[in-house]
């Protein structure tokens, strides 16, 4: 039979294992419950777009697709750009064709041409400088009248400048265009180059590559449809680069400081994680403003920042995160 004494001493430690139990439990009941923040996990977005609007001839990603840096995205077909480019390049050979005949100058032809009617000028100005010499003997003589000598006279001059004025056509002729036409059409050559280039770079428009690699989240428009200019056609994120944000009443906010470090529940992943506080700001006054209570003061709210601490496997915008505070 069992002893009575160690049966009661039994009963007595029982008594003192569930006294400190329920001890245990009020003591943790009247402890405040943690407040749970909540909030959103966001990721850079590249909104990809073109500079010349056109309708998109094909589109090459996918929603959901991974792509790379330099990637070809879409496609745009603009007959009007292309025909932009035609012009210009028309305008560039026309332009060289403009420089090439000021550097080469006359054509032989021409300059034979322009030799020998300096040299029939130069023949018909010494006739009349012969002609002038027997008619001024004659009018000395009194053979005629001084009018025929002023004739001859005014004859011998005319014929002079005529020759000089062939002489320097001909001397043109060889020498070419002058500087200033010769510089006016390089100017005018160099003028058509940036034309040329500005089409260029609109015909490059039409072909859209990624400006950094990230995944496809939007495709606006589709094959087939206009692209007004600057419209976001391809949507990607970048989820190397993602955050989370988190709205924190003014009363709460001395935990969530720059730079402090908290961990955080990921329900989508099942997992935790810690975050970096890396900004924080304000929201407007309207949206968060909450009133006294008797006694006391207003509160804001600010939105605050925090990225991961390390990479986390599997995290991607529109996740929960649950920080404990």
């Amino acid at each position: 039979m069992a002893n009575p004494n160690r049966k009661r001493a039994l009963a007595g430690v029982a008594g003192i294992l569930v006294l400190g139990l329920l001890g245990w439990g009020l003591y943790r009941s009247l402890q405040p419950v943690p407040d749970a923040l909540q909030g959103q996990v966001e990721a850079q977005e590249i909104n990809v777009s073109s500079k010349v609007p056109g309708r998109v001839g094909q589109v090459h990603v996918q929603l959901g697709q991974a792509v790379s840096r330099g990637q070809l995205l879409f496609e745009l077909d603009s007959p009007e750009v292309r025909a932009k480019v035609a012009q210009a390049q028309a305008a560039r050979e026309a332009a060289g064709a403009v420089v090439q005949k000021a550097q080469a100058g006359a054509r032989p032809e021409e300059i034979a041409a322009a030799r020998a009617n300096w040299e029939r000028a130069e023949a018909g100005a010494r006739l009349a400088e012969v002609t002038y010499q027997r008619v001024g003997s004659m009018v000395a003589e009194g053979v005629l009248a001084r009018q025929k000598g002023d004739e001859a006279q005014a004859q011998a001059r005319s014929a002079r400048e005529l020759a000089s004025a062939a002489k320097a056509q001909y001397d043109l002729a060889r020498q070419g265009a002058r500087k200033e036409d010769k510089e006016a059409a390089q100017a005018q050559a160099r003028q058509v180059d940036g034309v040329v280039a500005e089409a260029d770079a609109a015909l490059a428009e039409t072909r859209i590559l990624a400006p950094a690699a990230g995944e496809v989240s939007k495709l606006a428009i589709q094959a087939g449809e206009l692209a007004p200019q600057g419209f976001p056609v391809v949507t990607l994120v970048d989820l190397n680069d993602v955050w989370a944000v988190l709205a924190v009443r003014e009363d709460m906010f001395k935990a969530f400081a720059m730079d402090t470090v908290h961990e955080a529940g990921i329900p989508a992943l099942k997992t935790h994680a810690r975050f970096k506080v890396t900004a924080v700001s304000a929201l407007p006054a309207f949206a968060t403003w909450r009133a006294a209570s008797p006694g006391g003061t207003d509160l804001r709210t600010f939105e605050v920042r925090l990225r991961p601490t390390a990479a986390v496997p599997g995290l991607r915008p529109g996740m929960t995160v649950v920080f404990e505070h």
